[in-house]
């Protein structure tokens, strides 16, 4: 059985013991871990000496025009891989969609830094921990220093029996393929999870189907139009290593089989010696510049502007463009966020793209493994004067890759239009949410109760013992603290705390509805023993009330029509603005500091600001808000967005009032809250409430032992 045989044959029967065992194969992920690094073990050591040993041999003038011809080969494929990625969103049906809070709304992410990735101060270091650019930068420049060195060919032995000892090192573990994929490929199919694949599946048909374009079509196709060299014979030399990129979604590990692929292809056009020698240097050098695979990524950009109703619109293409080419020099986890970030788009959306890499990461790397063979192969027959220029051959090559093209965006758009559902369900989330544990019983009142005589100076604490009731008011439409679900329920953050609260003193829960502007005197008249409802403190309010310690911080920030999200980003420019009028909760603590940091805005208090959601804001630009509770709005309208603008994040703290003779009252409130934030209690609702981290009871791995023949449970 020939090579490629067992590496498809280990492939299949790996995908079949994962189907069959399911998630008890991940006991086979040490030997697929294993298997990659002895892979990675060679592969650095194998870059350091092929750049500087095959660069150290070579005329100033050839190293010159090697960089050249070269760095216009790779600039090419930059721009034809950047086209297919502009071309992806055109395959996306239309949608509307919202989120929740998220954290990352006022995280500031540190600039990427260019100087640490690529210049080594340490070369010993970066050799060690696997800084694969500052390697490349460290072997070139030694390289090129070596090319001017009397005394050179002593070395360049030394190099050149060192490389043949690790290409046979290297060939020695490429030959145990065949199990590294059968356990990769188990351990995948064992364990992979189908819930956001589900949730990503138009982004994944899309980018897989354009992958696979560009890696089988696009990329060997230019290669035939422009040389002699012909496709099946490119794939012929290099179908292992392709297969072996893919199953393991490495590109690093496959750089040596890509190198000896280029270097017989280029022996069987007769090009010279030199010319043969050329992907030694090319391919590790190249490896550290953006490939194709990484330049398709910027599509997630796209695909997550779409996702979260926040679309990139096409004249930031080429801003998009250019940022996202240079930040791919770095890290896809580092330079994914940044551009998120850099674009408005929600960046909670960085976890969709980490679950799009399961399936994604595969395709990429093999449209990388292509990319790295294409630059090899042009870039040598450049040097060695093979590139030719058929207008025919170009011309065919033109009008397949069109048909292709407008074939797969085309299909898929259609595809996606006719099966694809277009209805809003985010607020069904919302409404759907449900306390997370009920304690003892409690009832909503519809109104008040009586406020115990002036008189009667029975500590608060006796008193609730005393009626077997913990009074608390709500105020109604608080999201996401105190609202009604789609059973008519009463739920939310404060609701929970409340229930835990009157779970723990062994009474029922009476749970009333005040109006804001009668909370204070409902407290102080002691018709409800406190309010839990999202208040928040300000000093007007604790002037006149007490207030329990803070239990939570909410972010200054606005609710803004989606297409309105840019002009609000920073406080610079909403400064800058004229005629602009912003609806404000009718608080003084809100109106001060809002005529504080923009004190050209017309300002106009609101007491029911859902009336402003429902309107569409005929009146007001803007709803300064917090953004906590305005991400649960958005939800239910998900045609406004909320922005926290830069620099500096104003907090607002959330308490419990309390009427202020009860200090004693207060003081075991705060104690209760210290100990709810200690086991963790505050932080779970936080999560629930707020994140919407919402957790479902996950069924065990479909399997074939466990679904088909019912040998385990």
């Amino acid at each position: 059985m020939s090579f490629s045989n067992r590496i498809l044959v280990g492939l299949a029967s790996g995908v079949l013991v994962g189907l069959f065992l399911g998630e008890r194969v991940a006991s086979l992920k040490w030997a697929a871990d294993g298997f990659v690094k002895l892979l990675q073990m060679t592969v650095l050591p194998y870059v350091t000496v092929s750049i500087v040993g095959n660069l150290g041999r070579l005329q100033l003038s050839e190293a010159r025009s090697l960089g050249i011809k070269t760095g216009a080969v790779i600039v090419g494929l930059w721009a034809l891989s950047l086209v297919f990625t502009f071309l992806i969103p055109f395959a996306f049906p239309e949608v509307q969609n919202a989120s929740f809070f998220s954290t990352t709304l006022i995280e500031r992410r540190p600039p990427f830094n260019f100087v640490d990735l690529y210049i080594p101060s340490n070369p010993f270091h970066s050799l060690a921990n696997n800084v694969v650019p500052a390697v490349v930068l460290f072997s070139v420049l030694l390289g090129i220093a070596l090319i001017g060195v009397e005394r050179k060919q002593v070395l360049l032995d030394v190099l050149d029996v060192a490389g043949d000892a690790l290409s046979r090192a290297t060939r020695f573990i490429v030959r145990l393929t065949p199990y590294g994929l059968f356990a990769i490929a188990a351990t995948a199919a064992g364990t992979l999870s189908l819930e956001q694949i589900e949730r990503l599946q138009v982004y994944l048909i899309v980018y897989v189907l354009v992958a696979l374009l560009v890696s089988l079509w696009v990329l060997p196709g230019l290669v035939a139009a422009l040389t002699p060299i012909r496709i099946p014979d490119m794939f012929r030399l290099t179908r292992d290593a392709l297969l072996m990129a893919f199953v393991a979604g490495d590109l690093f590990i496959v750089l040596p089989v890509l190198i000896d692929a280029s270097k017989t292809l280029l022996s069987n056009l007769q090009a010279d010696a030199s010319a043969q020698t050329m992907p030694d240097v090319i391919v590790p050098a190249s490896f550290n510049f953006p490939h194709a695979g990484k330049l398709l990524s910027i599509s997630f950009i796209l695909f997550a502007g779409w996702f979260a109703d926040a679309m990139v619109s096409v004249r930031d293409y080429p801003q998009l463009a250019v940022t996202g080419l240079i930040s791919f020099f770095g890290s896809l986890n580092v330079a994914v966020p940044f551009l998120l970030d850099l674009f408005r788009i929600p960046a909670d959306t960085f976890q969709l793209f980490l679950a799009s890499g399961v399936v994604n990461s595969r395709f990429g790397t093999l449209v990388a493994a292509m990319h790295t063979l294409t630059v090899a192969l042009l870039g040598s027959c450049a040097m060695a004067g093979l590139i030719r220029w058929n207008q025919r051959a170009l011309l065919r090559y033109a009008v397949v890759t069109a048909v292709l093209t407008i074939a797969v965006i085309g299909g898929t758009r259609a595809l996606f239009a006719s099966v694809a559902g277009r209805t809003y369900t985010k607020d069904q989330v919302l409404s759907g949410m449900h306390l997370l544990q009920e304690s003892g019983q409690a009832v909503v009142l519809e109104t008040m109760p009586t406020p115990p005589a002036r008189e009667d100076r029975t500590p608060r604490l006796d008193a609730i013992r005393s009626r077997g009731a913990l009074v608390v008011g709500f105020l109604p439409d608080s999201l996401p603290y105190a609202f009604l679900n789609a059973r008519n329920e009463l739920v939310g953050f404060d609701v929970e705390m409340a229930h835990k609260l009157a779970g723990e003193l062994g009474v029922r829960l009476e749970l009333v509805p005040i109006e804001r502007q009668h909370m204070d005197q409902a407290v102080a008249d002691g018709g409800v023993d406190l309010v839990m409802s999202g208040v928040v403190v300000t000093t007007p309010r604790a002037s006149s009330t007490l207030f329990s310690n803070a239990y939570l911080d909410e972010t200054f920030g606005f609710v803004v029509p989606d297409a309105a999200r840019e002009s609000f980003m920073s406080w610079d420019a909403i400064r800058g603005r004229t005629n602009l009028t912003v609806g404000v909760p009718n608080l003084r603590y809100y109106i001060d500091q809002l005529k504080m940091m923009a004190p050209r805005a017309q300002i106009k208090p609101l007491d029911d600001f859902s009336a402003v959601f429902r309107s569409q804001m005929p009146d007001v630009d803007a709803l300064a808000f917090p953004a906590e509770r305005g991400s649960a709005w958005t939800l239910l309208y998900p045609a406004f967005s909320v922005v926290v603008p830069e620099p500096n994040a104003m907090k607002v703290p959330l308490a419990y009032p309390i009427a202020r003779n009860d200090q004693a009252f207060a003081t075991f409130i705060n104690t209760w809250i210290d100990l709810k934030r200690k086991d963790g209690t505050v932080d779970a609702l936080y999560r629930y409430w707020i994140l919407g981290q919402i957790k479902t009871d996950r069924a065990p791995r479909w399997s074939i032992i466990r679904n088909v023949l019912h040998w385990v449970e």
